[in-house]
Formats: C-alpha cells, structure tokens, sequence
C-alpha cells in the first residue's frame, strides 16, 4: 500500500533506502537526450520487426515448410526472448543497461545475418531460439524490460505514461511502415523474374542493418548504469508476482494470434497473399499507434486500469468476430476495429508496472513481468499451427479472445484499487500523479 504519511513526516522520517533511491534520479541533462534516445531505437527496431514479421511465414512456406515447422520456429523465437529475458531479470539491475542494451543489438545483428543465409529448418530453429527475432507486432525481445527500466528512470512520474506512449507510437508506427515495406522483396522479385525466396533474405539483412544503427544509439545513453546492489525484488515481490501472472493469461492468449500467424491465416483462410496482408498490418499498425495517445489521456482521467480494461474487452470481442467472420471484408474489418483498441493498453499497463514498484526495482520488475509473457506466449503458435491443420481455421482467434477477456475480468477485480507507490527523487518523497487504479 502507498505510504499516506503527511509530506513533513516523510521528510524527518526518511525511508532506510532512501539514499540509494537517490542514486537512481538522473540529472536533468539527460533526461530528454535518453528519452528520446529510446524512443527512436524503439521505432527502428520496430521498423525491423515489422518487416521480418511479415516475411516470415512467408520466407518459410517458400522455404518448404509445413504449417507445423513454422508453428516451432516462431514458438522458437518467443521461447528464446523468454529464456534471455529471465537472464536479464536476474543480474540486469545490477549491470549497465547501457551494456546490455548495446549486446541485445549485437545478438540482433548475428540473428538478421543467420536468418538471410541459412534455410534448413534446424539451424533456423537454433538460431530463433537463440536469437532476438520477433515474430508479433508487438515488442517480446529481451530489449523491451531493459528499455522500459531506462524509460521510467529518464522522466519524471507525470510525464511517465504519456511517455511510454511516445515509446510505443514510436513502435508502432515503424512497425506498420515495417509490414507495408515487407511487400517490396516479392514485388521486385516478380517483376524482374528473380527468386522470391532470395529477394525475401534482403528483409533480414535489413533487420541486421538496423541492429547497428540501434547499437550505436544505445551507446550514446548517458544515464544508465548500475542501479541496486540489493536483492532483484526485495519490496514488491508479491505485486509484480501476481502482475506477472496476469499478464501471462493475456499473453497466452495473445500468442495464438501473433502477426506472422495471423498472415498465415489470411492466407489459409481467404487467400490473401503477403501484399494484402501487409496493407492490412500496416493499417492497424497505424490505428494503434494513434490510439495511444488518446491512452495517455484516458489514463490520466479514470487510471490506468480502468484503461486497460475498458479498451481491451471490445478489441477481443472484435478478436472472436473476426475469427468466425464468413467473408474476408467482414473479418479485415474486425481486425482494423481491433487494432484501433488493442494497443490502448500498453502505455498504461508498463506505466502502472513501473508506478507500483519502487525505483531501484524496476529493471527487475520489468523483467519479471515480461519473462512469464514470453513463456505464455510461445506456446500457442505450435497449438496454432496443429489447429489450423486438424480443428478449423476460426478456433485459435476465437480461444486467443476468450483467454484475454478472462484477463480483463480479474484484472480489474484484483488491482482496479490498488494505488501507485508515492514517487522518490533525490531523497525526497514526489506526488506520483492520479493514485486510483
């Protein structure tokens, strides 16, 4: 519970870890330079993502592969941020962020370079698993924990969520510039009569160009560093333990509708080819990302749960609808009504993380909390994958919309009271903003 001492009792009474809380405020001259550092990063990776997101089941059914084997290697991908992200978890609140974000590009850079050259299935696997690849539209890779810590520590508390919706807008937006672009390599390969297959390996010598571009802007952050000597979750465990789990239900069933699965569904389904599906990605690529801003606002009249929840339960509604839509406008326009609310949750949800933990806890709390996401969401592309061949095309949208509505129900049962934590900067207690949900 928020500490509700008057601000004077705070003062001569100050809490034991106080000074090491004030380690953790930046100076002001690098607030707005690292801020705005992560938010371009995080537009180029989204850029990279989209791209590759796109071409992959693609890439692979051209490849040869069968629904299942691209099923793996996509819960290949989700499988190895999980793994990395837990590694983070554990020892990143005590290393550089600014280290660990530079090595998590360097791994981007080896997994674009394995991706364009290799084309058997095992070393395509290995390398999913081992690598940063991501097959959503959202962000899953071992950069988000790491960046949101970054994030929250750069700006003050009332500029938090609508931050997050800059990081986010920022993904967003390049994701769908990402997917539209994804049409290029067929395009070009058909018109010049060249190999599809090669034309589509240039997506992810992309993906491996802007891993360098990305590592030099991480480089050039100014504020991180090592941030808690402590144990990774000492104050807040049960919270983030039981944020975490939450999560995990709607990030389970998040993973039976990723975006390279939802391209093999319209495919399966409808017919449409990567072209079409890349218009409709970029589309609710766009609609999401504007819909965060109206977010920010949302958040700061009813609090950030009561965003999370009013805007998440019509966009899987629309989920099931468009899984059992009999024509294909019908079902594309339930995905663009979706992609205009499913993303109005973001901000909110990490700046609520971010708001209930104490500060030199938050690298581990963003870990903690996006680790099981990972995990929940990898393994339903594989149970995707045997659906589409053996149940029916409409069971996994359907499934992925009851999960995540079962999501919203308890978690506004559980936290829609539960108030951030009173902000401390250099040593002194700070008005955190809305306090309910």
């Amino acid at each position: 519970m928020p500490d509700r001492r008057p601000c004077c009792q705070a003062r001569s009474h100050p809490r034991p870890d106080a000074g090491r809380i004030a380690v953790l405020a930046p100076r002001a001259d690098t607030t707005s330079h690292d801020a705005t550092s992560i938010v371009i990063a995080r537009g180029l990776r989204g850029f990279a993502d989209g791209i590759v997101s796109v071409l992959l089941p693609g890439h692979l059914m051209t490849l040869g592969f069968a629904s299942f084997e691209i099923g793996a290697i996509v819960t290949g991908t989700l499988l190895g941020s999980a793994a990395l992200t837990i590694a983070v978890g554990i020892a990143g609140h005590r290393l550089d962020r600014r280290r660990l974000l530079v090595a998590a590009a360097a791994l981007m850079l080896v997994t674009g370079v394995a991706f364009a050259g290799l084309t058997q299935f095992w070393p395509l696997l290995i390398v999913a698993v081992v690598g940063t690849l991501n097959p959503s539209s959202g962000d899953v890779s071992v950069f988000l924990p790491t960046e949101q810590a970054e994030l929250a520590h750069a700006v003050p508390a009332a500029r938090r969520t609508r931050a997050f919706a800059a990081y986010n807008v920022s993904g967003n937006v390049a994701g769908a510039v990402g997917a539209l672009a994804s049409a290029g390599p067929a395009i070009v390969a058909h018109r010049l009569g060249a190999d599809v297959a090669l034309a589509e390996r240039c997506g992810f010598v992309v993906y491996a160009a802007v891993a360098v571009v990305v590592a030099v802007i991480y480089f050039g952050l100014r504020g991180s560093g090592a941030v808690a000597t402590g144990a990774p979750l000492a104050r807040s465990r049960r919270t983030v333990l039981e944020l975490a789990a939450l999560f995990s239900l709607d990030s389970f069933g998040g993973g039976f509708v990723v975006q390279s699965l939802l391209v093999l569904w319209l495919y399966r389904r409808f017919g449409l080819r990567v072209e079409a599906a890349a218009a409709i990605f970029f589309a609710t690529g766009i609609l999401g990302a504007a819909s965060q801003w109206v977010s920010a606002q949302l958040a700061a009249r009813i609090g950030h749960v009561r965003t999370m929840v009013y805007t998440h339960v019509p966009a899987n509604l629309l989920l099931v609808l468009a899984g059992i839509a009999p024509t294909a406008p019908l079902a594309v326009a339930c995905l663009l009504l979706r992609g205009l609310l499913s993303q109005m949750d973001v901000p909110a949800r990490q700046a609520y993380v971010m708001a209930v933990v104490p500060p030199d806890e938050r690298t581990a709390a963003a870990s903690v909390t996006n680790v099981p996401r990972s995990l929940a969401a990898a393994v339903p592309p594989l149970l995707t994958g045997l659906m589409f061949d053996r149940v029916g095309l409409a069971w996994p949208l359907v499934c992925a919309g009851v999960l995540k509505l079962a999501y919203d129900v308890l978690l506004l049962a559980r936290f829609g009271r539960v108030a951030p934590l009173p902000e401390v900067e250099h040593g002194r207690p700070q008005q955190s903003g809305r306090t309910p949900t």
